[in-house]
Order: C-alpha cells, then structure tokens, then sequence
C-alpha cells in the first residue's frame, strides 16, 4: 500500500511538472521565427456576443466555410481550456512574407437557416477572434444597414496585415469588407487578402500593442494608490497611538499595588472593560473545525496571491494564453501546505480533538466550494453548448492535482502544524464557568461591530476592483501587478488594523467572544465587493441574458469567496497576536 501511494504521487507530481512544461512549451512554439514561404497557420477560435463576455462559442457554429479536410486543434494547456479557448486550424494558406492580393476560402450557398443564424449573430453583435503565431485578431461578423436596420450584411473579404522584423512576425491586423446582403438562395464568396509589412519593433515588445497604457495608468489609479498608502499611514498611527495610550493606562491602573485602602475600592468598584475576561477570552471558540479549516485556508490563498502577483510581475503571465489560470491551479496545490499547517495549529492550541475532521474539511473547504459553483457555471454552458463549458478531461486533470498534490500536502502540513506548534500557550488560565456577557450599546454588539469592520479595507481597494472588474469583463488585458501588489499588501495591513480596532472595542464592552467576530468583521469586505458588482453590473456593462448573468454573478461569488476567507483569516491571526500581546502583560488571577 505505501509503496502504491507513492507511486501515485510520484505520477501526480510527473503530471504537474509536464503540464507545466507544456504551457512553456506553447508559450514559445517553434521560437517564433520563420523562414521565407514558411507556412504561417491562422487559427479560428471563438464567437460570441461582444456585450456577453464569457458567452462564447465554436467560431464554426455559425455557418463559416468549414475546412477541406479535418483541421488540427492546437491545445495551449490546462489552463486554455479553462479559459475558454478552441483553437482550430483554418486551412486558409498563408506563407511568410508572401502577399496576397485576393484568396479563396470557399463559397457559402445561403439558405433560411443560415441567414438566420448570420441574422441573429448581427443583431447581438457578435465578433470572432482568431490567432496568427499566438497573437489574436478581432472583427465582428457583419453590420445592420445603415439607413434600413431591418438589412443585415455580412463581410466576406478579411484583409489581414502582417508587420515583421526580420524573421519574426511582431504584429498582426485585420479588417473587413464587401459587407454583402443577407438574402436566402445568395451564394456569397468569402476571400482574403495578406500584406506583410516590415517593422522597427522588437520581439519583446510585441505584445505591449494589446495593453491599454492610457486607461490603467490614468491619473486616478495613482491617486487611488497614494490615497490608500496616506489611509494606511493615518489609520496604523491612529491605532497605534490610541490603542498605547489607552493600554498604558489600563497597565498603569491594574499595577497599582501600593494605594491607600480608598483608592483600591473605588478602582475595584470601576474597573471595567477587556481585564476582566482574561479568564474567558482563550476559551475555545465555537465551531473550531470549521475556525481552523477557514484560517488555514485562508493563510494559504494569502499567500497564493502573493506568489501569483510577483510570478505575474516577473514572467509576464498576461501574455500567454490561459497562462493565469495554469499558475494559480499548480500554486494552489503546492501552497496547500500552509492551509494544514495553520489549521492543525490552531486546531491543536485551542484543545481539538476531532483530527480527521479538521483534515478533511481543511483540504477541501475552497475546492469544494469552487467545484460546487463551478459544476452549476458548467451545467448551464454545456447546454448553451458554449467554448466556456469544461470537457470532463480537463475536470480530471484538476481533480487529480487536487487529489494527489493538494490533499496530501494539507494533511502533511495539519500533522506537522499540530506538533510543531500545536501546544497551548494562552497567557491566561481559561476559568470553568463562563463569564455572562452584559448587554451593551447597539454599535458594539459583534454583528455592527463585523459589518462595520469591512468598510475601511474595501475602501484602500475600490479603485483596483474598478481596474479589476472592467479588465476580467471587458476585454482589456490586464497587467499592472505592480499596482496590484501594492494594493494587495494595503489591504492586508488596512484589515489587520480595523480588526484589531474592532477587537479592542468588543473585549472592552466585556464580549469575549472575539474570534468569530474578528474574522466576519474582516472577511465582510467581501460582501461590500459583491454589493460592488451587482453596481457594476447595473450601470458599467450592457450584459443581457441568462448565460452571462449566471456568469458573472457566479465567478464573482467565487472571488469575493476567496477575498472573504483570505482578510477573514488575516484578520483573526492580527486579532489573535493582539489579544496575546496585551495579556500577556497582566497578571491574570
């Protein structure tokens, strides 16, 4: 049986590090460089609605020239097929550095349903895009006439312009034209034509064509980054300068130990506030499975995050297709360690006893949650018969990272964060009976107090979540990760300080039950994000129909999922350093 198990790992980790190596491989095809009359091929990919993003379809289920014989389909990699993408072999001859003044591609005999089809496709704006050496192409597929709405015309001369420098292709361009009416018994000739013009451009700034400098680095993303760092500034100085005064105080009033008789009894009558739960406020919180599982995880997509960002930053993944996707999937089962390791931990200092649960639900909790979205996301694309549907293969693949990286390492990493730091060292003694919470101001109940707790980090992230939402949605190839990683380290500290603040203000209202609290006062930010999209969606995109609304509110559940439980866990482990800094430095009865 071990020598079984390690056998399957061994075949899991041989997977990973060849799918890995494929999407290199495919990121660097043939090393981009062509010889004169070398065949250049044109890859058809994808149609769909321009207003629906993610509803997209097999460019030849519209009625396209189908080709000759049967095309090669060319596979990026795991994280293509997640993306969406179908990349099939158009057969139109194209060779390197030869011009073409007119082509064939074929005839296409109109009939009812055709124009149907081409008709509706009009009417919803639908494009097509297309990859030539790994660099796409757009177009729509015709036009509404321009004075009868009621005409459709469809374009069938595709006129492609190739710019090169020396033996590589730098940039590729298409347009359209002889739009040609929609009638049913018309027989339309669909053509082409090729221009290869040379180019001073190099190689490696070939891409920088497809990002939209003026739109993300506008004025107002750098304002947004310095407003977020002054926010920092002010809000980790405000807390550090009230939280210390105020502690000083309270150490100073609870060290006294040589007043006068007088002076001990009227303390004695007014003391108040955190000091007197140091006998409660390191019992066990309720649900600590699912505590511990949340926690750890969310260790794990912190630094997820982080790893994917800088990655981002120095391999420019936003260049390759589906490349994000592949990266965050393999990074995710590798960090799949932290998330046991945090949640055994915990799990053990907190006196938990159920070890196969907390495993289990540690290494499952996100994935599942995701799957679970995910399968709902599926059943609706494959039967609209969308390109975004995932074929069985590619769920296997996933499931079997999953199931020999990712679990695995959760386990290994709760058994080992159980020992390593699973020992209790709470700076007070837990008292048997529990202490009765007193009723207290409406503002400090743990529900306001946890509302409250996300305004302040989605505040120091609102911007980028503009930059984020209007990239994701609406064709734009997002790639300042610098901006990002500024951003993402903002929040961390920004909810870190709101949580501790909010933490403060709960144990001195005598609530000891600040572990829940903490982590729904940070992970709340999330539910400000969603509120957020439903905004965006409303009034910043034209998205119509079911399919792309079950998407967009599907994937942005799935983040602002991952958002809650990532400033959740960072959120109680600030809380928790917190609360064991200002016991530790009181003498507890």
């Amino acid at each position: 049986m071990v020598v079984r198990l390690r056998s399957l790992t061994v075949l899991a980790a041989g997977l990973v590090i060849v799918l890995f190596f494929a999407v290199s491989a495919s990121a660097s095809e043939s090393d981009h460089k062509y010889q004169p009359d070398d065949p250049v091929t044109l890859w058809v990919n994808k149609v769909g609605p321009y207003n629906n993003p993610q509803e997209t379809y097999n460019y030849y289920s519209l009625p396209f020239c189908q080709p000759r014989e049967n095309p090669s389909h060319k596979w990026g990699g795991l994280g293509e097929v997640l993306g969406g993408n179908e990349l099939i072999d158009s057969q139109i001859e194209l060779k390197f550095l030869k011009n073409v003044e007119k082509g064939s591609i074929c005839s296409i005999e109109l009939d009812d349903a055709k124009v149907k089809q081409f008709t509706d496709a009009i009417d919803t704006s639908y494009w097509f895009e297309f990859f030539i050496d790994d660099l796409p192409l757009w177009a729509f597929v015709g036009e509404t006439g321009k004075t009868d709405a009621s005409k459709h015309y469809l374009f069938t001369h595709k006129n492609i312009v190739v710019r090169y420098n020396k033996d590589q292709i730098i940039h590729v361009n298409i347009t359209q034209g002889n739009p040609r009416l929609l009638e049913s018994g018309k027989k339309l000739d669909m053509t082409f034509s090729v221009n290869w013009t040379p180019t001073n451009i190099t190689f490696a700034h070939r891409f920088d064509v497809y990002l939209d400098y003026p739109f993300f680095e506008h004025q107002i993303h750098w304002f947004s980054i310095f407003n977020s760092f002054m926010m920092v500034i002010f809000l980790t100085g405000l807390v550090s300068m009230i939280l210390m005064r105020t502690l000083r105080n309270d150490y100073a009033k609870y060290a006294r130990e040589d007043d006068d008789l007088e002076t001990l009894e009227r303390d004695a009558s007014e003391e108040s506030g955190w000091k007197l739960v140091h006998g409660d406020v390191f019992r066990p919180p309720r649900n600590l499975v699912l505590l511990s599982a949340l926690v750890g995880t969310g260790s794990q997509l912190a630094l997820l995050i982080l790893l994917v960002i800088l990655l981002a930053i120095v391999g420019m993944l936003y260049v390759g297709r589906g490349a994000i996707h592949t990266t965050f999937i393999l990074c995710y089962a590798f960090t799949s360690f932290i998330s046991g390791y945090v949640s055994g931990g915990l799990y053990s200092r907190n006196g938990g006893k159920n070890w196969i649960k907390s495993m289990i639900l540690t290494a499952s909790l996100f994935p599942f949650l995701c799957f679970g979205i995910g399968f709902a996301l599926n059943t609706i694309a494959i039967f609209y018969r969308s390109l975004a549907a995932i074929p069985f293969g590619t769920m296997v693949v996933v499931f079997v990272i999953w199931a020999f990286i990712s679990f695995p390492l959760a386990l290994l990493g709760t058994v080992v964060g159980r020992n390593w730091s699973g020992a209790p060292s709470n700076p007070c003694r837990v008292k048997t009976i529990p202490r009765p919470i007193p009723e207290k101001k409406w503002y400090l109940t743990p529900s306001i107090v946890s509302l409250m707790g996300g305004l302040l980090p989605f505040g120091s992230i609102f911007i980028e979540m503009y930059f984020v939402f209007t990239s994701f949605w609406n064709y734009k190839v997002y790639y300042v990760y610098g901006f990002m990683l500024l951003v993402f380290l903002i929040l961390i500290i920004v909810t870190v300080c709101v949580t501790i603040v909010g933490t403060y203000f709960l144990l001195n209202a005598e609530n000891y039950h600040w572990q829940w609290t903490s982590f729904f006062s940070a992970a709340s930010t999330a539910a400000y994000v969603y509120l957020y999209s439903i905004y965006n969606y409303s009034v910043k995109t034209k998205m119509t129909g079911f399919f792309q609304t079950s998407f967009y509110f599907g994937y942005t559940l799935m983040f602002c999922l991952g958002i809650g439980i990532l400033c959740g866990a960072v959120g109680y482990l600030g809380s928790s350093l917190f609360v064991r800094r200002i016991y530790r430095n009181i003498k507890c009865d």
